[in-house]
């Protein structure tokens, strides 16, 4: 059994005893056929859960730190009671992993503040108690499995919050650690979302980076198969929420997943695929609550008939726009400089659209980062904005992100204006655009009352349904 596949289920499949169960299940059934290592999210809620016992420490409230470790150690504890025919073990791991949060969690309510680097080893505490309920389950199931923390394993740089990994060193202790325990038939069961510095210190990867964790992973490793374990069929045409036609996807590229899920298609964590093009690795988006899905099977590259593969949005962002008040002022220089002090407070830019004549610009963020970028705008331009020489930054807040994506569009004539001319149709202004000159992807900034009808018209459009 040379071939190896490398599997994540996310916080929806660890939700709950019954879904470890099957999470459990798939992972014994593929490990009878080749080696197999697992990469398991926080059950679903718990990580919000930390983040705001951490909020409430930094505050000072010591009753809600304690109430909500003791619903954190009620849940997981009745979890392997419910898994395991002897729950003493694994119980017992459960509230020394408690008691590590809680004490982090006592320091930041002494200090009145949270260290990002505390936040971090904090916070991946509810990974570590899914893997090792899931562990102990398979392992009592006939199926040998092996709970490892990602810190002793994903290497990454001193960006707490949302580090990269360093690949070589990450490759080293992966092949030192897994290996053998592959070699024996064993399954390691690793964290996702964390990591650690060169020298030790805890780091996570970002919002939904088990998804990273897994690809790291699987690159490391040199796996033949990454599958990503979620709770919808695969990568579907648009947000079956919105539209009802929409239908899954096959195949798509890596490019294609990559954009959908940077403009808001929640099926991977976007910067999933980065670790896997230089080896070429496939990857498998399933559904653990679905078996008989066939998936969406991400490839390097298809043979496509031309026009758009899929449609995505986004409602929680902000568009923000920068002009100069004079000619006299460089908007090049400007622009050089807001995007500087947005990578200053590791803002994304979701789009960004210029104008040539007033050389004034605006780009698109999420709303969460809004507060940070215009402080940092600010600072940035304190002097320029008092002396007049740049307008006050306007904030428009009632936006959507609409992205078109497909290979296929590239050097079809006329698709763009069908694009505009389907959500005209609809009554709804175009705000901004942007197109990049792969012409992979085409981003539509548009009202947030306009922007589920806008999704709608492009999917028909388009032709995209079922």
């Amino acid at each position: 059994m040379s071939q190896l596949i490398v599997m994540k289920f996310g916080g929806t499949s660890m939700g709950s005893a019954e879904r470890i169960k099957i999470a459990a299940s798939i992972t014994s059934e593929q490990a009878k056929k080749s080696r197999v290592a697992i990469v398991v999210s926080a059950m679903s809620k718990v990580t919000d859960l930390l983040l705001d016992t951490l909020r409430h420490a930094e505050s000072g409230d010591k009753a809600t730190i304690e109430k909500n470790v003791a619903n954190l150690c009620e849940r997981h504890k009745q979890t392997a009671a419910d898994l395991l025919a002897d729950p003493g073990p694994v119980q017992d791991g459960i509230d020394a992993l408690a008691a590590e949060f809680e004490r982090i969690a006592q320091g930041m309510l002494l200090l009145g503040d949270r260290p990002p680097r505390s936040v971090d080893e904090a916070i991946a505490i509810g990974e570590r108690l899914t893997a090792l309920i899931i562990a102990a389950y398979l392992a009592e199931q006939g199926t040998p499995a092996q709970a490892i923390n990602a810190a002793s394993v994903v290497v990454t740089d001193g960006v707490f919050g949302n580090a990269t990994p360093i690949m070589e060193a990450t490759r080293a202790k992966a092949n030192s650690l897994m290996q053998p325990l592959l070699a024996q038939g064993d399954v390691p069961v690793m964290t996702g979302f964390n990591g650690a510095t060169v020298d030790g210190k805890p780091t996570t990867l970002g919002r939904g980076g088990s998804d990273f964790s897994a690809s790291i992973l699987a690159a490391a490793l040199d796996a033949s198969e990454l599958w990503i374990w979620t709770d919808v069929d695969g990568i579907m045409t648009a947000d079956p929420r919105l539209v009802k036609d929409a239908k899954v996807l096959d195949e798509v590229t890596y490019a294609e997943a990559a954009e959908l899920a940077y403009n808001g298609a929640k099926v991977l964590h976007p910067r999933t695929l980065a670790p896997l093009v230089e080896k070429k690795i496939p990857v498998w988006s399933k559904n653990s609550f679905n078996l008989a899905a066939p998936g969406t099977k991400i490839v390097p590259s298809l043979e496509e008939p031309p026009g758009a593969r899929a449609v995505t949005s986004m409602a929680n962002v902000a568009l923000v726009s920068v002009e100069p008040a004079s000619g006299a002022i460089s908007g090049t220089r400007v622009m050089a400089r807001a995007i500087d002090a947005l990578d200053i407070v590791g803002a994304e830019v979701l789009t960004l659209s210029s104008s040539s004549y007033r050389q004034s610009f605006c780009f698109l963020i999420r709303k969460d980062e809004l507060p940070v970028v215009l402080k940092s705008l600010q600072d940035a331009f304190a002097l320029e904005i008092e002396h007049g020489y740049v307008n006050p930054f306007l904030v428009d807040e009632n936006v959507g992100l609409l992205a078109v994506v497909g290979e296929g569009m590239r050097g079809v004539a006329g698709l763009a204006g069908r694009v505009f001319t389907a959500v005209s149709r609809e009554g709804i202004s175009i705000i901004a655009i942007a197109q990049g000159s792969s012409e992979l992807t085409i981003n539509l900034v548009v009202s947030r009352d306009g922007l589920e009808k806008a999704v709608k018209a492009i999917h028909a459009e388009c032709q995209l349904g079922a």
